[in-house]
């Protein structure tokens, strides 16, 4: 059986919604999870569960976490129990295939470059978010592990990006575009031109700069960007969605006659919604570390807790950090 490690103390909203999407994807599929925190405050939700088998389910105890305001250095070297650490180091000693966490971003980076190492070739993690398009969801990387990037970096993002892109979507040859201020090679700055030409010279399906309007055209099939901005992109996509579907929602709702009709589009809304929705992917792999890690957002869901969990399974069940291991990020020159 794979088992997942799950860092339940990680989110916004406490151990329950993590162990109770943790505790459905156990149900759903062939996979045990670890839940990693304190013991007193995750047996009681883990009872509320009693169809899961109790062979599916084990708990190990860690008395600490990395809280959001903490810095996360500083707290891993202050708390060697926080469950974000013990977690990485199950899966580290083999005790576990995959790591999830919707805490604390950089402590799940950290914990996970200290337990893993880097694969070959690879200088800097990615987090690669999966965005929705016009015409089908794509990847978008960094959005935020490495905030500080040089053009080689970006590079091996594409490649990584690309391998992600093969195997998630079943893509032979994924369309890889650089976000960027212009279409034009010229455009952007030192880091973005630089990165234009190693990417050219690549060996991926490189189609040139993307600019932020065509980011959801559906014109790459992955986007690079040092996570800085990507995480900036990915952040005011989610606050638009939102608005979006309040603004609606409330339009919707201020007349008789749109009520009637919001009943006839209910389930257009529906379909949108789950377009939109980040819980339907659960999480971001953390590419270029030596194991599989799944980072989610702080606000995950019970649902996204259950589909991230999901995709840890599934990645290891692919092998997919031998797939990563297989190809090279340097750039020509270079090797």
């Amino acid at each position: 059986m794979i088992w997942v490690a799950v860092d339940a103390m990680g989110g916004d909203f406490g151990p329950r919604p993590i162990v109770d999407g943790a505790l459905t994807a156990a149900r759903h599929f062939d996979l045990g999870v670890i839940l990693v925190g304190p013991r007193a405050a995750l047996a009681p939700e883990v009872a509320r569960h009693p169809v899961v088998s109790g062979d599916r389910v084990r708990l190990v105890d860690a008395d600490a976490f990395v809280s959001m305001s903490d810095a996360p250095s500083a707290a891993l070297r202050r708390k060697p129990n926080a469950s974000i650490r013990v977690a990485a180091d199950l899966v580290a000693r083999g005790e576990a295939s995959a790591l999830f966490s919707a805490g604390h971003t950089g402590a799940t980076v950290m914990a996970a470059h200290g337990a893993f190492g880097m694969l070959p070739g690879v200088d800097r993690p990615a987090l690669a978010a999966t965005i929705p398009t016009r015409r089908h969801p794509a990847v978008l990387l960094d959005v935020g592990a490495s905030v500080e990037c040089r053009p080689p970096h970006l590079l091996q993002f594409a490649v990584m990006g690309s391998v992600y892109a093969r195997v998630l979507f079943g893509l032979d040859q994924p369309r890889v575009g650089l976000l960027s201020i212009g279409e034009e090679a010229t455009k952007g700055n030192e880091l973005t031109r630089e990165a234009y030409r190693l990417l050219k010279n690549a060996p991926i399906v490189f189609t040139g700069n993307v600019e932020a309007r065509d980011v959801y055209g559906g014109v790459a099939d992955v986007i690079v960007a040092d996570g800085f901005t990507g995480n900036i992109a990915l952040k005011i996509s989610e606050g638009l969605v939102e608005t979006m579907e309040t603004l609606l929602g409330e339009e919707l709702s201020s007349t008789v006659t749109l009520r009637v009709g919001s009943l006839l589009t209910r389930r257009a809304l529906r379909r949108f919604k789950r377009r939109v929705d980040y819980s339907e992917y659960g999480g971001a792999p953390l590419l270029g570390v030596a194991g599989i890690a799944i980072v989610g957002h702080g606000r995950s869901s019970a649902k996204a807790v259950r589909n991230a969990v999901a995709m840890a399974y599934r990645f290891a069940a692919q092998k997919f950090i031998n797939q990563l291991s297989a190809i090279s990020c340097q750039p020509s020159a270079e090797r």
